[in-house]
């Protein structure tokens, strides 16, 4: 089976209104800048894809990557646990101005609800939140004398996610930190379409470095120069 996509463009074609996207990331970490300009791309020259949910560790930083989506007007709503960063202003603009919604979600907790989406498990209980605004609302059992929340799973139509290697049948590594939340996205996603610095052979990848298998793995793209998220904003890069 051969998973390669010939461009970004083809990569992303059939991401449609009104879904949810995982993107992977770590900050600059890990982000898969090229797919997610692709997809902004196309939303400027055909209006689509917009109206989507994002799900990342962050709401952006500024003008590039998920930061480009929210000024391009695609995001309809942030599900992350940091829409602060060192330039928030494209998240925070249109926050305060009622056009992009936000669910905040403590950063473990988000990790586990990503896995737990992945591993079919539509609820678990956790102690973080407990008594503040953010367990609002949500069912809360003691356990042991000690209250928790229950906390949904997360799942995506669409995870976007950056990898360091991919063979053809999409089994992926990933570069150190890069690595964050892609793996639990990948399998929590109805598709997962993966950005590789380089696509090698079934059998070049010792099956013992295989972190994502490509079981979860839908479409892969080689990009051999990958950007960095904190270079392009160094160099002042608009998305």
């Amino acid at each position: 089976m051969n998973k390669i996509s010939p461009n970004l463009e083809d990569a992303v074609a059939d991401i449609r209104d009104g879904m949810v996207v995982m993107i992977g990331g770590f900050g600059g970490s890990g982000a898969p800048i090229e797919l997610i300009h692709a997809l902004v791309e196309r939303y400027r020259k055909t209006g689509s894809p917009n109206a989507l949910t994002v799900v990342n560790n962050n709401a952006g930083n500024g003008a590039i990557g998920i930061a480009a989506m929210i000024y391009a007007g695609m995001v309809a709503r942030m599900i992350c646990s940091f829409p602060r960063s060192s330039d928030p202003k494209a998240f925070t603009d249109k926050y305060l101005a009622g056009e992009i919604g936000l669910e905040l979600v403590p950063q473990g907790t988000l990790a586990e609800r990503i896995r737990a989406g992945g591993a079919g498990i539509p609820a678990f209980y956790t102690p973080t939140s407990y008594g503040t605004q953010v367990a609002e609302g949500k069912p809360v059992a003691e356990f042991d004398g000690r209250k928790y929340v229950q906390e949904r799973w997360l799942k995506a139509d669409v995870a976007l996610v950056k990898a360091e290697l991919a063979d053809r049948k999409g089994n992926l590594t990933y570069h150190m930190a890069a690595r964050n939340f892609s793996p639990l996205m990948a399998t929590a996603a109805a598709t997962t379409i993966a950005q590789a610095r380089q696509i090698v052979e079934p059998g070049e990848i010792d099956p013992e470095h295989v972190i994502t298998p490509g079981i979860f793995v839908d479409r892969i793209v080689e990009v051999p120069d990958p950007k960095q998220e904190e270079a392009l904003l160094r160099e002042g890069a608009q998305g």
